[in-house]
């Protein structure tokens, strides 16, 4: 009932003859009363149906003073059919039945050819269907007897067709999902025609792969993760067949969220990869054995978790980017700049200015604020949750912004070298050079961010104050720099991000030409 409000209502009944007619037609009322009298027991005249049938049935027949039931046998998924033995007016003890068409209808004795038939036209338009048989007890037969004995000997009485109302915000849940690349499956205890229209209505496609409880439970467990690999609909499903069906996808290599609010969800909810519970209207079982609790009646919220979980994940990834990217490739212009020196090009004092301006503000700014890339949110869509983000792409983010600081630095620092000044002048190129790379780098990833736009720039506008401050820039082994020497350093920092755009096309280079070459450079 997560996706529909568990409110049935009767809607046609199927006579023996055949006919469908709608519930409140007096030819049908027959078929319904005999059909609330397999309903359990009410203790009570307040007393109200447990399960949503049954009070569906039971609204639509109104009262029966002439029955009187001596023993009943309530629904079960794996029986399939609710019974009771009762008496009628004349005193006769009667048994009578209701379940599911495949379940009832072998048990009648020459039930009409055209029940099976009408009862797959009725699912297909998306009601639930319920087979209704009866027969008087022989002599001797206990109630008791009877209940527990197989079905047999039926007199088919016609079919019932129950219609449930979809949530409003089933089509956009399922949309949303499938939007997002997540694969949203159904669960359900409905007969396979019916939960198909059902799927077909929230927005699954016309061709949705359907399978059975019973087909599941012909299978082994490598086999039923063959046929859930593509399933979307999974009916008349049994509460403990849930638990194998999140088994078998997770066998079949899928990540599983499951979704639900009733005690026999329970398990399968704690055995999936992310457990989602409902509060509104969940048991205590649900919402225990889950890892999320939806505290509201609105399941569009699942739909803007997949959508803050990825952006939170790609923030983290951008923020380790900038950490150890940014780290790679100072240390990759130390050793660079120590071999064509013979010393390293920044002290120390200066590498923690870099980490202040670099790793402090702009890192936290990026790791708190979202992408708002519309292309990466697409990318995402057509990958598993989670591997858009990490492994291969997070490694080609940290080699692409430690390549572009170590060119941006060496670029600067050998623009001082090269042109009229002291040492003192190059290594604070180097260092400013080192600085606005990254910045610049931060600052391309999230232009549309006001806070990272914030952050960045105040870090670049702190270190030109610091650099042309003579005390402070002398306290930083630093000397304050001229027109041409700041030149020389926006020069490095524009090449560097100009060879970082060329730096894809310079991998599919290498793949190309060098093969063993790229099979040593992960996620080219």
């Amino acid at each position: 009932c997560t996706l529909t409000e568990n409110k049935l209502r009767l809607t046609r009944v199927a006579g023996t003859d055949g006919t469908v007619r709608k519930a409140g037609d007096p030819d049908a009322a027959g078929t319904v009363r005999v059909a609330a009298r397999a309903c359990p027991r009410l203790n009570g005249d307040g007393a109200r149906p447990t399960h949503a049938t049954d009070e569906a049935v039971l609204d639509a027949a109104g009262p029966d003073p002439e029955w009187t039931q001596d023993e009943g046998l309530p629904f079960e998924t794996s029986r399939g059919y609710a019974a009771a033995v009762g008496r009628d007016g004349d005193g006769t003890p009667v048994l009578v039945v209701k379940g599911a068409p495949e379940t009832v209808l072998p048990a009648c004795a020459g039930p009409p050819s055209h029940a099976s038939e009408a009862a797959h036209d009725l699912a297909r338009a998306g009601l639930r269907i319920i087979a209704v048989a009866s027969r008087p007890l022989g002599k001797g037969e206990r109630a008791a007897d009877v209940l527990e004995q197989p079905l047999s000997g039926l007199e088919f009485t016609g079919l019932l067709a129950l219609a449930d109302v979809a949530r409003e915000t089933s089509p956009a849940l399922v949309r949303g999902l499938r939007e997002a690349g997540v694969r949203p499956v159904v669960l359900t205890g409905d007969h396979p025609g019916t939960a198909r229209a059902i799927a077909v209505d929230l927005g699954w496609p016309e061709d949705a792969v359907v399978v059975t409880g019973d087909e599941l439970a012909a299978a082994d467990r490598r086999a039923r993760s063959r046929m859930l690999r593509d399933a979307d609909v999974v009916a008349r499903v049994a509460p403990e067949q849930k638990l194998q069906v999140v088994e078998s996808l997770r066998d079949a290599g899928r990540v599983v969220g499951m979704v639900g609010d009733g005690a026999n969800d329970a398990a399968a909810i704690r055995a999936a990869d992310i457990g989602v519970g409902i509060s509104a209207r969940g048991s205590a079982a649900a919402r225990n054995a889950a890892d999320l609790v939806v505290t509201g009646d609105d399941l569009l919220v699942l739909v803007e978790a997949v959508r803050e979980g990825r952006a939170l994940w790609h923030s983290v990834a951008d923020a380790i980017a900038i950490l150890i990217g940014g780290n790679a490739g100072e240390v990759g212009f130390g050793i660079l700049g120590t071999v064509l020196g013979g010393a390293a090009p920044l002290s120390t004092r200066q590498m923690l200015l870099v980490n202040l301006f670099t790793d402090l503000f702009p890192a936290m700014a990026v790791a708190v604020t979202e992408t708002g890339d519309a292309e990466q949110e697409k990318d995402d869509a057509g990958a598993p949750l989670g591997t858009a983000v990490l492994g291969a792409p997070l490694i080609r983010q940290i080699r692409h912004r430690a390549l572009t600081t170590a060119l941006g630095a060496t670029a600067a620092w050998l623009f001082g070298r090269f042109t009229p000044g002291t040492a003192r002048r190059s290594t604070t190129m180097a260092l400013c050079a080192v600085v606005g790379t990254q910045l610049a780098q931060t600052l391309a990833d999230r232009r549309g961010s006001r806070l990272v736009q914030v952050t960045s720039v105040g870090s670049a506008a702190a270190l030109v104050l610091l650099v042309q401050t003579p005390g402070a820039s002398q306290l930083f082994g630093c000397t304050p720099l001229g027109p041409v020497a700041w030149a020389g350093v926006a020069a490095a920092i524009a090449l560097a991000l100009a060879g970082q755009r060329a730096l894809p096309r310079v991998e599919e280079a290498v793949v190309r030409y060098w093969p063993k070459v790229a099979e040593a450079l992960p996620s080219v």
